[in-house]
């Protein structure tokens, strides 16, 4: 490893290379030469899904873990043809208004054997695969679709929003998959929100830069997703045609207990009004970060406190009747009624 890390004169660019070794032992782990191999090789992959650029020695623990993996991924391919696949959406809030008014849209599978499978456990696998390209294109169609059905009222006029992977942002011809959920489905293009993370957009930046312009040019919204955990974005942050900044939840968490994550997110408010840009909360949990964030001048939020994730009937329940009492519309706000349980 630290021999391959030596960077690499090649013409006028310096190159460094990183690698993932994985090993196993004679006698103690086979005494087939084959398997061997075949284990080094389970012990290299599993380094490589702890981020690469280390060395793991093989366990049969790895194994069992390689083999989960194998699976989850053979039914996570027939889980789309099968109707496996379903989006819940989370309320977005808005203080000054007191009224939910949108939506994000996050995906959700529920296996008829394995019961709803976290995506912490099937989405990486869907991102190494390249599985999440058609994936993520589905939920762009069904989030279209149910919020084109909601906003027939004529008293909503609700915003999705949408989480775009790396991948998915790099394809060539995203910007007229965008185009043509919104064709199919009938849903103004001012009422669909594309998140994209710091790290998509730095992938590359020219690229970046063009496709967020044919985005924009279509008319959607565009957020920077978990804004403030990444490093160069702020660098950029003045060429890419940006409508929302969404504070990350680690900040959010720690709010009223750490001086030094309340400092970054009153900033990142603060960076934003000055660039006209709107800014969301993720992970508000309680009435105190709540008041706390109103009081940066931050007032729109999702998080417990508004709801969990839920299936869109339960989300259309939830815009007639809110879950909190401050949400429906009484004319009272969240400060004057802090006592009262919901």
């Amino acid at each position: 490893l630290s021999s391959l890390s030596e960077p690499i004169q090649f013409r006028e660019q310096s190159m460094s290379i990183h690698c993932s070794i994985g090993i196993a032992t004679f006698p103690r782990d086979t005494t087939d030469a084959e398997e061997l191999i075949k284990k080094a090789d389970t012990a290299m992959y599993y380094a490589k899904e702890r981020g690469g650029n280390v060395f793991d020695f093989y366990t049969e623990d790895m194994n069992a873990a390689i083999q989960r993996r194998a699976d989850i991924e053979g039914r996570l391919r027939t889980a789309l043809d099968e109707d496996q696949l379903v989006v819940h959406y989370q309320p977005q809030f808005d203080l000054t208004r007191g009224r939910i008014i949108g939506a994000e849209a996050l995906l959700r599978w529920q296996h008829p054997e394995l019961g709803l499978v976290s995506p912490a456990h099937f989405l990486p696998i869907a991102e190494e695969t390249g599985l999440i390209v058609p994936i993520g294109d589905w939920i762009l169609r069904t989030a279209c679709q149910q919020n084109a059905l909601w906003n027939r009222r004529p008293d909503l006029n609700l915003r999705v929003s949408v989480n775009v992977s790396s991948k998915q942002f790099l394809e060539p011809g995203f910007s007229d998959v965008v185009r043509t959920a919104l064709h199919q489905t009938g849903l103004s293009p001012v009422s669909l929100e594309l998140e994209i993370t710091e790290s998509s957009l730095l992938r590359d930046v020219e690229v970046t830069v063009n496709t967020l312009r044919t985005l924009k040019e279509l008319g959607v919204r565009l957020a920077i997703d978990d804004f403030g955990t990444g490093y160069s974005a702020l660098a950029y942050l003045k060429r890419l045609p940006i409508d929302v900044l969404k504070i990350d939840q680690s900040f959010v968490k720690a709010l009223t207990t750490d001086p030094a994550d309340a400092t970054i997110t009153e900033t990142i408010v603060q960076l934003a009004a000055g660039l006209n840009l709107t800014t969301i909360a993720e992970g508000v949990e309680t009435l105190e970060q709540l008041l706390l964030l109103g009081s940066y001048g931050c007032n729109r939020m999702q998080g417990y406190l508004f709801g969990k994730p839920v299936p869109a009937a339960t989300f259309e329940q939830w815009l007639d009747k809110p879950p909190f009492r401050w949400m429906q519309g009484d004319g009272e706000t969240p400060p004057t009624i802090l006592g009262v349980n919901a």
